[in-house]
């Protein structure tokens, strides 16, 4: 008979919450540096882009009034006012949204479909990653050459500078210069609603394209055109998905805050004052942005300009941190080596092999692409798929999990269809001159998942044939073998069966330890799993324990912190007189059996073998560990 024994586990204070306005501002620096970033490029793509457009009033007032309706439809609507109360426990994104929804619909049929669309999503968001440092940082930088035409040949040697200069400081962690961030970002912010309001005194109609006509007007005069043009009015709200991943550092209200009573204002004052600048000087058009300055303000403008953007890239560099981090934790990557950057805030992570491998492509794109028009071809339509998949899980999420009214349901999930799916569309034509990359990327990383995934499944699944169930295991041999001082524990994927070590070490040493620990690490679909619900032991008899250690999928595991928590195995239960018995499974490709095609069999035997060990992993004494190997076809 099992007995269950309930163990608290580690405490720990919660420290107190930092006052809204300090939220506001750090929601600032970390949240809004992508789409805060995005007047460098939008107008100049719009007109001067692969389709460009008319200097005209018709089109000026067209295209800003389609800038500002997207802003309203994609940003306050879909993200601040619907998908940021979709948190997991707080937190938010696709892995977020993805868990929320897979613990309502675990017997659907289809809910497997929808953690493909969650990978999917995923996968398009490394794409984005690695062309949003390249295209913000580059598209400061050209701003030399509207200083002086003779600094162009800087522009590309100082961007590879400065984003090797920035990755390389990835490793030192964010935590003293992330105080710095949202102070950098409110003086340029500030500094984009005072040219906007310098520039739009001059042409103070330029007001009137809040009005949806202009909008309308544009696409009534020129529908191809207009349709065209959507690629690149998409480039204003590049960055809006961000407020949804990052609401668990900041919440919900101070993100939302931050982005109605200043982000927002903010942006459509500069674009404004950038559609009065070509309606008095349509040659402006080549790069309205710094134009908007005078002369002598255009170099301070570069510098403002370029700290804003290196900031922004460090929000997407931290996002792919913890993007890869939750991955691991949900079985869709092997194990990272990751590393703390700060001992108080534990979502400040950084793993080696993500930061140097995203600054090759970033590096590579600014050399390939050579100009940020260039690269603004190939921005976008990993952007826009990501959220055509968000709006489909929302979609789920309504009907299936909050059960709205399906009439309102149905409008709201209708809209953000039609304005996601016209910006997908749209962004589809730019594929042969440039979109062919980030689609490239997502599909070699989705197989990567997808093949971490399947391989785990099946190693499992090889691994459980003719398993051994733990009772009938301690009542057949726990009495007749020879049992030693001290404890052991086994690490096994299941709670119920005796792991392949065990049965390994019995056979080679044949004793046992006088306590034998069978522990099982499960990862929650929650972000974190309070101290206090940590641990829970099993006694099972004969000295063996069932154990089962609860971590959410941003949690990071310690076993020895744990374990040292537990009173349940013992009076004289002692870490040092513990060891950790390890299996490490060497993989064979073989046809024999049904499972994946040979290539991505052999992709996942590098995997595994590439991968972290258990014992760094969960931060298991080096000196206390056992590694017993075995071969495994799957």
């Amino acid at each position: 008979m099992t007995t269950k024994i309930a163990v608290e586990g580690t405490g720990g204070s919660v420290p107190a919450s930092p006052r809204l306005p300090t939220l506001m501002l750090g929601a600032l620096g970390v949240v809004y540096g992508d789409i805060g970033t995005s007047p460098l490029y939008t107008m100049k793509e719009s007109f001067f882009g692969p389709h460009p457009l008319a200097v005209d009033g018709l089109h000026i007032f067209g295209v800003l009034s389609l800038i500002f309706w997207s802003l309203m439809s994609v940003v306050t609507i879909k993200y601040v006012f619907v998908a940021m109360r979709a948190d997991n426990k707080g937190e938010g994104g696709s892995f977020a949204l993805l868990s929320l929804i897979s613990r309502s619909l675990e017997r659907k049929r289809w809910a497997s479909g929808l953690v493909l669309l969650g990978v999917l999503a995923t996968s398009l968001f490394y794409g984005d990653a690695m062309i949003t440092p390249a295209i913000s940082v580059l598209s400061a930088v050209e701003g030399l050459t509207v200083v002086h035409p003779g600094l162009e040949p800087l522009v590309i040697p100082l961007a590879v500078a400065i984003l090797i200069g920035l990755f390389a400081m990835q490793s030192r962690g964010t935590a003293r210069v992330g105080a710095l961030f949202g102070p950098i970002v409110l003086v340029y912010f500030a500094t984009l609603a005072v040219l906007g309001v310098v520039n739009i005194s001059a042409h103070p109609d330029i007001l009137r394209i809040l009005n949806p006509v202009w909008a309308v007007r544009f696409f009534a005069y020129d529908p191809g055109l207009a349709f065209l043009a959507l690629g690149s009015v998409f480039l204003a709200v590049t960055g809006a998905e961000t407020l949804y991943a990052d609401m668990g550092h900041f919440g919900r209200r101070a993100i939302g805050l931050s982005w109605l009573t200043l982000v927002y204002p903010c942006l459509m004052l500069n674009y404004m004052g950038q559609g009065a600048l070509l309606l008095s000087n349509p040659a402006a058009v080549e790069n309205p942005f710094f134009l908007m300055a005078p002369e002598w303000a255009r170099l301070p403008l570069v510098l403002i300009a370029t700290a804003a953007t290196i900031i922004a890239s460090q929000a997407v560099i931290s996002g792919a941190f913890s993007i890869t981090h939750q991955a691991v934790q949900l079985g869709f990557l092997p194990r990272l080596k990751t590393r703390h950057t700060s001992e108080s805030a534990a979502g400040q992570i950084y793993i080696p092999v993500v930061n140097w491998s995203l600054l090759a492509m970033v590096v590579l794109l600014v050399l390939g692409f050579r100009e940020s028009t260039r690269l603004a071809s190939a921005y976008g339509i990993a952007v826009t798929g990501t959220m055509v998949i968000t709006t489909i899980m929302l979609g789920v999420l309504v009907f299936q999990v909050w059960r709205w009214n399906r009439i309102i349901a149905a409008l709201t999930i209708g809209l953000f269809l039609i304005v996601d799916g016209a910006f997908f569309a749209s962004n589809i034509t730019k594929i042969i001159d440039g979109g062919w990359f980030p689609l490239l990327t997502a599909a070699a990383i989705f197989t990567i998942l997808t093949t971490w995934a399947t391989g785990r499944r099946l190693m499992r699944e090889r691994l459980t044939d003719g398993e051994l169930p733990l009772p009938i295991f301690i009542k057949s041999t726990a009495k007749s073998v020879h049992r030693v001082r001290g404890t052991a524990v086994f690490l096994s994927p299941s709670a119920e069966a005796v792991p392949p070590a065990l049965l390994h070490n019995l056979k080679h040493n044949q004793v046992l330890h006088e306590r034998v620990l069978i522990l099982t690490v499960k990862v929650e679909d929650v972000p974190y799993v309070r101290a206090a619900k940590r641990l829970e032991v099993h006694s099972t008899g004969g000295g063996f324990y069932r154990v089962i250690l609860h971590y959410g999928f941003m949690d990071e595991p310690d076993i020895p912190a744990a374990l040292a928590q537990s009173k349940a195995c013992g009076p004289t239960f002692d870490m040092m007189s513990t060891s950790f018995f390890l299996g490490r499974q060497k993989l064979i490709a073989s046809t024999e059996r049904p499972g994946m095609a040979r290539w991505r069999e052999r992709l996942f035997a590098w995997m595994l073998k590439s991968s972290e060990s258990a014992m760094e992993f969960f931060k298991l004494p080096t000196n206390r560990v056992i590694e017993l190997g075995s071969q495994l076809r799957i």
